[in-house]
């Protein structure tokens, strides 16, 4: 019983999340600013990542944005290719693709997305937490602010904070606008708002969302709402490399004492250093984890990464970091916290290319080279010919018959065409309904109608195939087929 006990305190953590007290409450994470080797890392991937999301709407190819994506209108164009829904499978297997990729990266490598790559853990860790470090402090000072009541101080650095945190968000959102719309659009709205009130209404509506999550939502978006995390608790397995502890070399975890504290104690050993640690002892049962907390004072979401794998972790590497720091101090070798498996650190095994991996590479590989070959052979103006509905034939007064066409066109380039229509296997003439040429605007679509006219003694059959070229120039671009009906009596 008391073995049952034990396993239960043991695991106990699992039972709750460190943002949310016992009472229900919102539990406010005060992390102790990180530095280290990774932090600077993370620091200089994230100057990178946010010049390229706040440059990419200004680039343009062929006087299109390079990326689009345009759910109003179900226009998406990436890397300067356009997208219309006619591509709809081509985005469905793009999808499947980067969901799969998903999944084998996660039974690899965790959640390294989450911590250097995700968009949320980016604007929070790198842009607003570090403003909060500048307005409010380090962890313990956040804490007194929090606990301090409303006085002119307070109140000056909660309105400095406010207010950046919201143009910042308003900033954010008029760029995440710029990738559904463009940036020349966007630029216009911002030329003329009074001519754009709902656009901007919307705007204002997101910016809030976005101030909301950063300002009072937080490590939540992550533990609460993301789906990918609680994937990894299906996805992750004990070859999966994540930020874990070493236990074997942490444990038995216990405080280190200064020399003159136990003169003369048993079975210790004394650290023999010109080093700082050079004062410290410890004890031989004893593992190197010195219980100091650190790791736990520098994670956002709240965690003891000591604890094992867990749903709040994002892998930030802030642990390592700090607990790197402490080890230095205490003249221990570093890692103690470190990106590694379960496996490696139990039984010293490196990740092998099991069984999973390879099912999950397989198909992998095969919605590539699927995906790939989607757009290679992907056409760039699409074309769909129907007879117009309701109607069989008509005879002329000089005998020919005629049926009526409804020619859709998409073009998915950067440029207009200009085509002819051209009867190819049988002879007969083609009449364009209206007085439109026969063109279609880049990125745009076109309908038109026109007329077939054939002579009977051409009709074999009361539905006669006819074939149809259409030629830019001298070019042919595409040859479309279409049914001829004609009465009985041409049989």
């Amino acid at each position: 019983m008391t073995e049952i006990t034990d396993i239960y305190h043991e695991e106990s953590f699992r039972d709750s999340v460190a943002t949310i007290d016992s009472e229900g409450r919102r539990n406010f994470i005060s992390p102790k600013k990180p530095k280290g080797r990774l932090y600077n890392l993370r620091t200089w991937f994230s100057i990178v990542y946010l010049v390229v999301f706040f440059t990419l709407p200004f680039i343009k190819v062929n006087d299109a944005p390079l990326f689009l994506f345009n759910i109003l209108e179900r226009k998406f164009i990436l890397f300067g290719m356009i997208f219309w829904p006619q591509d709809f499978f081509i985005f469905g297997i793009g999808m499947l693709t980067f969901v799969v990729f998903v999944i084998l990266f996660t039974v690899v490598f965790g959640r390294v997305f989450c911590g250097w790559a995700c968009p949320q853990t980016i604007f929070m860790e790198m842009v607003f937490r570090k403003i909060e470090y500048w307005i409010d402090g380090d962890s313990q000072q956040q804490k007194q602010l929090r606990a301090m009541p409303w006085n002119k101080k307070k109140i000056k650095k909660r309105a400095i904070k406010f207010v950046l945190f919201y143009a910042i968000s308003f900033l954010i959102a008029n760029f995440f606008l710029a990738y559904i719309i463009g940036m020349d659009q966007l630029l216009e709205y911002i030329k003329h708002p009074a001519a754009h009130m709902g656009t901007l209404i919307s705007l204002l509506i997101f910016t809030t969302v976005f101030f909301f999550v950063y300002w009072w939502f937080r490590e939540q978006a992550c533990i609460v709402v993301c789906p990918y995390g609680r994937l990894q608790g299906v996805l992750l397995d004990k070859n999966s490399i994540v930020v874990a502890y070493d236990h074997k070399r942490g444990e038995k975890r216990g405080k280190i004492k200064k020399k003159e504290e136990h003169a003369g104690a048993p079975n210790k050993v004394e650290l023999q250093t010109n080093s700082a640690a050079a004062k410290f002892e410890h004890f031989t049962n004893q593992g190197d984890c010195i219980d100091c907390f650190a790791c736990v004072r520098v994670c956002p979401t709240g965690i003891d990464i000591r604890n094992g794998t867990q749903l709040e972790c994002v892998n930030c590497t802030a642990c390592i970091d700090a607990c790197d720091d402490i080890m230095d101090k205490v003249n221990k070798p570093r890692g103690l916290i470190r990106y590694a498996s379960e496996n490696s650190i139990t039984e010293g095994k490196k990740l092998k290319f099991n069984n999973r991996i390879k099912a999950y590479s397989a198909v992998l590989l095969l919605l590539l080279s699927l995906l790939a070959f989607l757009l290679v052979s992907r056409s760039d103006l699409d074309v769909t010919l129907m007879r117009t509905a309701g109607m069989t034939y008509t005879k002329l007064p000089d005998g020919r018959i005629s049926n009526l066409y409804n020619l859709k066109l998409a073009n998915k380039t950067h440029k207009d065409i200009a085509f002819t229509l051209k009867l190819e296997n049988l002879p007969g003439e083609i009449t364009l309904v209206g007085s439109g040429g026969l063109t279609v605007k880049k990125e745009d679509y076109t309908n038109l109608q026109f007329f077939v006219k054939l002579k009977p003694e051409d009709i074999t059959n009361w539905k006669t195939l006819v074939e149809i070229g259409m030629y830019e120039g001298d070019k042919k671009i595409k040859n479309i087929t279409a049914k001829f009906i004609g009465p009985e009596v041409y049989k």
